[in-house]
This record gives structure tokens, sequence and C-alpha cells, in this order.
């Protein structure tokens, strides 16, 4: 066979444009419907990727924002707790302060009031003393001389010497 490509044979141009057709009726009919789904199917299936990827990241970026605020909100709400803890511990320390000074004037005064007796209790006794001295020295003037006006008062004199107040 010869094949001029300037003087195409009818015949065979005819039978090969048959064949074509029939080989393209065929491939449309058991390849192409085929592969169209397939590469529909396919592109369906990388759109639902495409658009899940789009909602997780947009689920991520929800997340890292709440996640961000709920941190925010954890740091305010330490922050609260510890402004109420420095302050409660203020107002502890200064009730322990009040109730300290208040206690330490309550001692002071139960001192002073101590000591107030016990002085008074003291006056009492030497009041009580100087009382028995000054009776036995009468006792005793009356005694010795109970006429003589000059030794009494000599008496009375030498014994006030002996004894000694403050």
């Amino acid at each position: 066979m010869n094949f001029d490509i300037g003087n195409p044979s009818y015949g065979l141009v005819f039978w090969t444009l048959i064949a074509f057709l029939l080989l393209l009726l065929l491939l449309r009919k058991f390849a192409w419907k085929p592969i169209m789904e397939a590469i529909g199917e396919r592109e369906k299936s990388i759109e639902d990727a495409l658009t899940s990827a789009e909602k997780a990241k947009e689920e991520m970026a929800r997340l890292t924002s709440e996640n961000e605020q709920l941190l925010k909100e954890a740091r305010a709400e330490r922050d609260v707790i510890l402004k109420e803890a420095k302050v409660l511990k203020d107002q502890i320390v200064a009730d322990a302060k009040t109730l300290a000074q208040t206690e330490g004037a309550k001692l002071i005064e139960q001192a002073k009031k101590e000591i107030d007796d016990q002085k008074k209790r003291a006056l009492a006794e030497v009041k009580d003393q100087v009382s028995s001295l000054s009776l036995e020295i009468a006792k005793k003037v009356l005694q010795k001389e109970f006429e003589d006006d000059k030794k009494q008062e000599a008496l009375v004199a030498d014994l006030l010497k002996d004894v000694k107040l403050n």
C-alpha cells in the first residue's frame, strides 16, 4: 500500500472515520461517562474536603478565640481572687492588731487596777500600823508618865522620831 498524502483514498478515509466514530461512541458510552463521573465525584470530594477544612479552620479559630477568652476570664478571676485575699489578709491583720491592742490595754488597765488595789491595801496596813503604834505610844505615855506633861511630850517626840512615814 502506498500512502500518498496529496491523493487520499476515500474508502480508507471513510472506514477510518467510521472506526473513529465507533471508537468515540464506545468510549463515550463506556469510558467517558465513568471517567467524567469519577472526575465529578473526585471534584465533589475535594470540594467537600475543602469545605470541611474551611469549617474546621473556622471551628479552630472559634475555639482559639474561645480559649483566649476563657484564659482572660480566668486571669481576671484570679486577679479578683488575689485582690480579695489581700483585702481579707489586711483586714485579718488589722483585726488582730486591734484585738491585740485592746487586749493589751485591758491587761494594762487590770495591772494598774491591781497596783492601785495593792497600794490601797498597803496604805491601809500602814495606817493600821500607825494607829496601832499610836495607840501603843499613847498607852506607854499614859502608863509611864500620866501626870508630867513635859515628859509626855518628850516621850511622844522621841517615839515619833523612830516612826517614818512615806
